[in-house]
């Protein structure tokens, strides 16, 4: 009928929706934490994978050595970092910093301003040794550490630069004996030393090294540590 009510005689009056608002919480303090966890533990695994070729390299030379694996050298175990307080100056006289060494391979030859027949051996040894690396030669440099107060002579520094840089510097023999020593029953002018680009003396060459053998002992260094040393400071 018009006008009449839809529902059913005596039934009750339908009941109003309700919509209910839930606000979102906050991401808690945990959460925060756990993230923080998570990027510290990727930047710890990304320098373990960074610092893998050094750790390798130098545990090959010198924890794990290979069976039949020869140096001609005498390995130094443990290494002889460079003294910090070194007392080193150039020819002029100015004071220069030891750790201004690091970041190169060194080749490394001692002895006196004068320098007698074996001191010009070496330094030529030196150099050829370095040219015939190749394009690794750039990540090696020659030292010539002069243990006395004399000035070296013209001739002798000028050959030694002919076509090629090398650094020379002077130290008091008592100084560079404390970190540089030679074999038993020799003096510290009878060798070639080789110092790794950390600063480390690692390296003793027999007097009067055979060139062949000397180059053979730099390029298994250069190779062994070709996955973090590069040229250059």
């Amino acid at each position: 009928m018009s006008g009449s009510n839809s529902s059913a005689p005596g039934s009750a009056a339908p009941e109003p929706v309700r919509l209910a608002v839930h606000a979102m919480q906050p991401p808690t303090l945990d959460a925060a934490a756990r993230r923080t966890r998570s990027g510290r533990l990727q930047m710890a695994l990304v320098l373990v994978v960074c610092a893998i070729p050094v750790i390798a390299s130098y545990l090959t030379f010198y924890v794990f050595r290979p069976e039949g694996r020869t140096n001609y050298g005498e390995l130094i175990a443990p290494q002889r970092p460079i003294p910090a307080e070194l007392p080193l100056t150039d020819l002029q006289g100015a004071s220069v910093k030891a750790d201004s060494l690091k970041g190169q391979w060194l080749v490394v030859v001692v002895s006196a301003a004068a320098c007698d027949a074996r001191c010009e051996k070496y330094l030529w040894l030196q150099r050829q040794l370095r040219e015939t690396l190749g394009r690794e030669k750039e990540r090696v440099d020659k030292v010539w550490l002069i243990a006395d107060d004399a000035a070296p002579r013209t001739a002798t520094l000028d050959a030694i630069r002919t076509n090629t840089e090398i650094t020379v510097l002077r130290a008091p023999k008592a100084a560079l004996s404390a970190w540089l020593v030679p074999a038993a029953g020799h003096a510290l002018e009878d060798h070639v030393y080789i110092v790794d680009p950390l600063g480390n003396w690692m390296m003793r060459e027999p007097v009067d090294p055979e060139p062949a053998k000397l180059k053979r002992d730099m390029d298994k260094l250069l190779r062994g540590s070709a996955g973090w040393d590069k040229p250059g400071r």
